[in-house]
């Protein structure tokens, strides 16, 4: 929102532009105690998913900050087109994108493929990360209080921004680094492998619950859940055993359905064996767009003909499922 205090609209668009980008703080910090309390009321293992994790939470907190700095209308035509902006946009990217993911190929790679990740580098490679992050884009703060204006790409010298680039682009091949260690971690796990179990983080919740790498069908028979907390209170797991919500019911592709307050099955829905359908149907419709923008009637035609007739033989194989009188009882 903030991108617009430039562009000339009234005193009072912007005044609700601007009270549209504070309300974030709101979200942001619900979000923030919500960590807090969850690290407070558990118990904090640093493995690599969790650095990655309070390393999101740190950067996204900075550009938090320059977040609310930019949204108030004076600062922000002192620091609007200049490099403050994009060290405040990196930090909330980064913070609330990059290293989240990095968490999570972390923490579920060893769920997609059964092999664990090496700790010692995945350690090194956040390490490399964070402070390769900061050393490159911390500085752009000060170049855009000291003026240096973004979307170009020379500038003459004497301005007093050399030492501060050079300080950046350093940072930038540091994290560059730190990123293609997490690389040689996958390329180690995969020539060296390491077996990670089914479950090698004691996680709680359900998918930690099948083999690794999960099985196509994920649950053979739907596990019975009687706490928050399944696999830490529940020990065997129980599942069910008879009916469609057995594993009768998943050789015929059963799922139960639930109500939205309690999680008791209220009836069965029968997902439809594997077909090229929705290939056809996304085919026909990419044939329409394609001879819209061409100006192809007749192409058009053919390609709404062939994603209507797919669209009708798909949902006739859905409505001709040859359902058992006793999986619908059960």
């Amino acid at each position: 929102m903030h991108t617009w205090f430039e562009t000339g609209v009234r005193v009072l668009a912007m005044s609700l532009f601007s009270a549209a980008s504070l309300v974030i703080v709101l979200a942001s910090g619900v979000q923030f105690f919500c960590g807090i309390a969850t690290s407070w009321d558990g118990k904090v293992q640093f493995h690599t998913p969790m650095l990655f994790a309070i390393g999101f939470l740190l950067l996204f907190l900075l550009g938090g900050i320059t977040g609310v700095m930019v949204a108030t209308l004076p600062w922000d035509w002192q620091a609007t087109d200049s490099y403050f902006v994009v060290a405040h946009f990196h930090y909330v990217l980064n913070g609330a994108v990059v290293f989240p993911i990095f968490a999570a190929i972390y923490y579920w790679y060893p769920k997609m493929t059964g092999r664990m990740l090496s700790e010692r580098l995945g350690h090194l490679s956040f390490w490399v990360m964070f402070i390769g992050f900061n050393v490159a884009f911390f500085p752009m703060h000060i170049l855009g209080l000291l003026g240096m204006p973004r979307r170009i790409y020379t500038y003459p010298s004497g301005l007093g921004w050399e030492w501060l680039n050079l300080v950046s682009s350093i940072g930038g091949f540091i994290f560059a680094i730190g990123v293609g260690i997490t690389f040689v971690n996958l390329w180690v796990s995969r020539k060296h492998p390491r077996d990670a179990g089914p479950n090698p983080w004691h996680a709680d919740t359900l998918e930690w619950a099948t083999d690794s790498p999960t099985p196509e069908w994920n649950f053979a028979a739907v596990p019975i859940v009687e706490s928050r907390h399944p696999l830490w209170d529940q020990q065997p797991m129980t599942f069910a055993e008879n009916g469609a919500y057995g594993p009768e019911g998943a050789l015929r592709r059963a799922i139960p359905i639930t109500g939205g307050l309690h999680a008791d099955p209220e009836d069965v829905l029968y997902v439809p064996a594997e077909t090229a359908l929705p290939f056809w149907v996304a085919l026909g419709l990419a044939l329409v767009f394609l001879a819209m923008l061409v100006q192809a009637q007749l192409v058009a035609i053919v390609g709404l003909a062939v994603a209507g007739v797919a669209v009708l033989r798909w949902a006739w194989r859905i409505g001709d499922r040859d359902v058992p009188a006793s999986e619908e009882t059960d």
